[in-house]
């Protein structure tokens, strides 16, 4: 339903609105059990909103609403809405990464460890029966797989389930790192014993750095510098994760914490801090920043509400191990307005019943301060680590206009060979740091430049339901893929910021040496004419720029190498078969264009498209 300012036309039912100015660019997107009553509640005349709400407000042009069956529907469709469209007034988080953890299955004869992120036997019968042989440990925020390859290095274990599957003792046994199961050399008992010891080992990390290090002495004394090198960057990876904690809830809760801080100084950014007890302990943690708080002159409850909401609904998306009987929040922003409607889509999403609780005094209460003042801790650190960084990134947006701070920026590149082995690349860079968990690599069919660009830069706006857009995206190019990727964009629905950079030629051959090499920058107007920027070879933010352009290049070059030698590979292989010489082959592939072809063609036909290259 698309309704102007007409508050009367507005259904009374529950669902989604969203505020649309005369651009009819998205401001913002909220949820309501009675649409008709929430939306005239921000226009009436005794209505007090700070500078935020009000500055917003004398934007709306017209408003769109979406009806839903019922409340819960509706607050997964503002949290998809607002992840997918990024209105300008929405606080948008981005965190939804699903936990790491390390589980063993104990209904099998000789169990070994793996790292998982969701429940094993989502898809099997009975699941709940046999999840019961099945123990975890976590969640983990970092440090999962150092830890996994710590305790297999330490105990006798079968290393990958894939040795089971053989009869015959594989280079683990040689290395003595299992006990070979597979030849029955060990008993079913024997085993059990050893699991245990593994099993204990993953619950004292202390214990567990004390045999590595033992481990590391070993190979620094017998000149292995480099394993012993890595021996001890896995210790430090170890140590750095959280063993229990001073906190002793003295029983078996298992608790997830959340608390969301505010930057105190210039209120610019907050923190939203998460604690996992299990047992009665910490586990782990994690945290992650929230910017573009610069309008928030104090953050009211009803924002603190949809924090909150936000970082739920993304925190528990699908069904994980070792679910929480309870979920803390602070009880310092009143009481939680979405409390029973969260509880419910918990329930239908998880399979469980999990609490939603607000305490205020005692073991709980004293779990929600200890986070508070670990987020303040982080805060600060951060605060002083970004300051350069917020500078560069605030000259950026001035400099191209955009509407936010492009804290989040995905790089494309591409990468072929004469048509072949064609592979895209995309790098994203996230507060300070590239975020290379979610790096993507892509396969692409064109055979030039810009129809790879394409192809690739549609995928991903293909995929915004799912992975929200960033707020820049930096493609290596010129003006035709940075109209490309505008059109692209249009296509989908959502604005964000663009810009193209083309490099800087040197005797006719691309110069990336940064400090020297002046790329062009090309972006668009606010009439949407286009520009180019040249800046300074030694300009901060050109070269920012240039340090994700080359990121995303190495990226791409390395995936393309890869493939370039699989399918060399696979070229000898059939032309070994095939009883053809490397030129020939090298002939066929010219003509034919990969592997999969020239082995689907008959001896026939690969006699006459060597005669005819022959011939010519």
């Amino acid at each position: 339903m698309v309704t102007t300012l007409n508050l009367n036309a507005l259904p009374q039912k529950p669902g989604v609105y969203q505020y649309f100015d005369s651009n009819h660019k998205l401001l913002y997107v909220g949820k309501a059990k009675n649409l008709k009553k929430r939306v005239r509640s921000y226009f009436l005349a005794s209505a007090k909103h700070n500078q935020r709400i009000t500055l917003m407000l004398s934007q709306v042009s017209y408003i769109k609403t979406l009806i839903t069956p019922s409340e819960q529907d509706a607050l997964i469709l503002e949290n998809s809405l607002i992840k997918s469209l990024k209105p300008k007034y929405n606080i948008l988080l981005r965190d939804d990464k699903t936990y790491p953890y390390i589980f063993a299955d104990l209904s099998e004869d000789f169990p070994t460890l793996a790292i998982t992120r969701t429940t094993k036997r989502d898809n099997i019968a009975q699941q709940d029966k046999k999840e019961k042989n099945i123990i975890y440990f976590g969640p983990f925020s970092s440090g999962a797989r150092d830890l996994l390859e710590g305790v297999l290095e330490s105990v006798c274990l079968v290393q990958k389930k894939s040795c089971l599957k053989g009869k015959k003792a594989c280079l683990f046994y040689q290395m003595k790192s299992c006990l070979a199961p597979c030849e029955g050399k060990i008993s079913k008992q024997d085993y059990a014993k050893i699991l245990q010891n593994a099993l204990k080992l993953l619950q004292d990390k202390k214990k567990l750095a004390k045999v590595l290090e033992s481990k590391m002495q070993i190979f620094a004394q017998n000149f292995a510098y480099e394993e012993a090198a890595k021996m001890r960057d896995r210790i430090s990876k170890i140590a750095q994760m959280q063993n229990g904690s001073s906190i002793d809830l003295a029983d078996s809760s298992n608790l997830d914490v959340f608390v969301f801080v505010q930057e105190k100084t210039t209120a610019k950014k907050g923190i939203v801090m998460k604690l996992f007890v299990r047992d009665g302990r910490v586990v782990s943690s994690d945290s992650f920043l929230v910017y573009d708080l610069e309008n928030l002159d104090g953050i009211s409850p009803q924002i603190l509400h949809s924090i909150y909401t936000q970082t739920l609904l993304n925190h528990y998306k699908t069904k994980t191990p070792l679910l929480p009987d309870s979920i803390l929040l602070p009880s310092d922003f009143g009481c939680f307005e979405d409390k029973q409607k969260l509880e419910q889509v918990l329930h239908e999403r998880m399979g469980k019943k999990i609490q939603i609780l607000q305490p205020k005094r005692g073991k709980k209460a004293d779990l929600i301060t200890l986070a508070q003042k670990n987020a303040l801790e982080i805060l600060n650190k951060e605060e002083q680590q970004s300051l350069r960084e917020v500078e560069v990134l605030e000259q950026i947006q001035q400099l191209l206009g955009l509407d936010e701070i492009p804290y989040r920026i995905e790089t494309f590149d591409t990468s072929h060979h004469s048509g072949r082995e064609c592979v895209g690349a995309m790098v994203v860079y996230e507060n300070g740091s590239f975020k290379k968990t979610d790096f993507r690599r892509f396969h692409l069919q064109g055979s030039d430049e810009y129809s790879q660009m394409n192809e690739m830069l549609t995928r991903r706006a293909l995929d915004f339901a799912h992975n929200p857009p960033p707020n820049l995206w930096l493609l290596d190019g010129g003006i035709a893929q940075l109209k490309l990727a505008q059109e692209i964009l249009k296509s989908s629905g959502v604005e964000i910021g663009l810009l193209a950079i083309s490099k800087h030629k040197l005797n006719g051959r691309a110069h990336r040496a940064k400090g020297n090499a002046q790329d062009v920058l090309h972006a668009f107007e606010g009439s949407g004419k286009s520009m180019s920027y040249k800046l300074i070879g030694s300009d901060k933010r050109l070269q920012f720029f240039q340090k994700l352009r080359d990121e995303a290049h190495r990226f791409a070059i390395a995936f393309h190498r890869k493939q370039k030698s699989k399918t060399v590979s696979q070229l000898n292989i059939l032309g070994s078969k095939l009883s053809l010489k490397p030129a020939q082959m090298a002939r066929l592939l010219k003509v034919f264009g990969s592997s999969q072809v020239i082995e689907s063609l008959s001896l026939e036909q690969i006699t006459n498209a060597l005669r005819k290259r022959d011939s010519r």
